[in-house]
């Protein structure tokens, strides 16, 4: 080989080593996600007991993480493009350590429901910003697919390692643990990330940032997520509700009027003419609204039915996890070699017939192994359309509006989980009043195989707007 051509080797070697090891971290942070999202589910009850905090207030642990994090996702997003999608990384993981931190030290309920809520914010800068990394880091098509698999694989894996360690955590050394993690977590991926992964690069051109714009959608954005996650527990026709659905209603139309008028809009309207990312979004939304429901009626069933402790329900979680760990993967070999559009339909399809197997294991006194079957089948199917829906979702955006790209998809995700939940749970919860005992159990099993048909029945439904997906080619395997 001539002496240019191994410099070459080596420098496309070096490249190639060089985004491995930015998307390792990428997946990294991934995992940091959504462990969060279920470490502190298991140390409620210690978090509730210890900081003397009343039935009703307690679930504000949680909730403050959801809403402030639907709520600036957007924001997040754009943030990214504008800032630096490396920086905004970066900015994100400190938010996560410190509030962690603070949460970790918190001695009274006010002071861990902000800190909760201040992760809520990292965290709507660090999910645009690590999927946006990933879009610009990698080409579209086959590498970008196998990218956005390992990704998804390792978020995957932290909804049963996030279970698992809260059990583990908590059992050990207290609820403060859960917290005190993500500091060393976090740590970690911070002082990596100026390691691997490329500086932003240089804008040549001047931006400016719609605080407007910024201000209304997040406002907005913030007081929807509120009503659809507090709506089931507040009554829907309560005071705080209706007042926080008009006000959402006004600061989303005043944000249409603003970015309607913009010379620089914090989210272009435009970006509307892109099927691939309307499609995209409008899957992350149903996909949320159904597969993403899942996991909460497993654990109610689980722990309230079959009378599992939170460790059990974590080891109980390991096979969904996997399952929908290798349905990442399928699903990045199904895009490449097929198309995005294909991909999804057969991901919904497999994952409906899932879900419609899990009502046969969800009786009052089914086995565990009775279950197996639809928990393999729904996480493959989850795990093939979480891929394929991200891949659709940035598909023909530019580089410098991948953030907000990420940023519009990721919003419809969060608003279709706080949707999905709100309607499933009504449904399954109709008959369960004044319940108790066997009695309670029985109305419970009951409840949670409708939230299983109702969503295998809503995944069906997500084939339609996969129909409006563009026939896609698929590219070569060796791009």
């Amino acid at each position: 080989m001539s002496t240019s051509g191994q410099a070459g080797l080596t420098a496309a070697t070096g490249v190639g080593a060089r985004r491995g090891a930015a998307l390792a971290l990428l997946a990294y942070a991934q995992l940091i996600y959504s462990l969060d999202i279920n470490i502190v589910f298991v140390a409620l009850p210690q978090i509730g007991a210890g900081l003397g905090f009343s039935g009703q207030t307690l679930q504000w642990v949680v909730s403050a993480y959801m809403v402030l994090c639907g709520g600036f996702l957007l924001f997040g997003g754009r943030a990214a493009d504008l800032i630096g999608q490396r920086r905004m990384f970066i900015f994100a993981l400190w938010l996560y350590a410190l509030s962690s931190l603070a949460g970790g030290l918190a001695g009274s309920p006010g002071i861990i429901i902000a800190a909760r809520a201040v992760q809520g914010i990292g965290a709507a800068f660090l999910f645009p910003a690590t999927l946006s990394l990933i879009n610009r880091l990698f080409a579209e098509g086959p590498a970008r697919n196998r990218a956005l698999a390992v990704w998804g694989g390792s978020g995957a894996s932290g909804l049963t390692v996030g279970a698992l360690a809260g059990g583990f955590l908590t059992a050990a050394w207290g609820w403060p643990a859960v917290f005190y993690v993500n500091v060393v977590l976090a740590g970690v991926a911070i002082v990596a990330a100026f390691f691997v992964i490329p500086p932003d690069p240089k804008r040549h051109e001047r931006r400016s940032f719609d605080l407007p714009g910024a201000l209304t959608v997040s406002i907005g954005a913030t007081l929807l997520v509120f009503a659809l996650v507090q709506g089931p527990e507040f009554g829907w026709t309560s005071p705080a509700i209706l007042w926080a659905l008009a006000l959402a209603a006004i600061f989303l139309i005043v944000f249409a009027a603003i970015e309607a008028r913009s010379a620089d809009p914090l989210m272009p309207l435009r970006l509307f003419r892109n099927r691939s990312l309307v499609a995209g979004m409008t899957i992350t939304f149903l996909y949320m609204s159904t597969f993403g429901a899942l996991p909460y009626f497993l654990t109610v069933f689980f722990q309230n039915v079959r009378g599992f402790t939170a460790l059990q329900t974590g080891f109980a979680f390991l096979i969904p996890s996997i399952a929908i760990a290798a349905g990442t993967q399928v699903g990045e070999r199904l895009a490449t070699r097929f198309s995005t559009r294909a991909t999804l339909i057969g991901g919904m399809i497999v994952g409906a017939f899932g879900a419609a197997c899990l009502v046969a294991g969800a009786g009052v006194d089914s086995p565990y192994l009775a279950m197996a079957p639809g928990l393999v089948l729904s996480g493959v199917g989850q795990g093939v359309v979480w891929t394929g829906m991200w891949i659709a979702a940035a598909s023909g955006v530019h580089h410098d509006e991948q953030g907000v790209a990420s940023g519009m998809a990721s919003t419809t995700l969060s608003v279709g989980n706080a949707i999905g939940l709100a309607v499933l749970i009504a449904a399954a919860n109709r008959h369960v009043g004044g319940l108790s005992g066997q009695a309670l159990r029985t109305a419970v099993a009951d409840g949670v195989q409708l939230a299983f048909w109702l969503a295998a029945a809503g995944i069906l439904v997500s084939v339609l707007a996969v129909l409006a997906l563009r026939r896609q080619t698929p590219a070569p395997a060796g791009e």
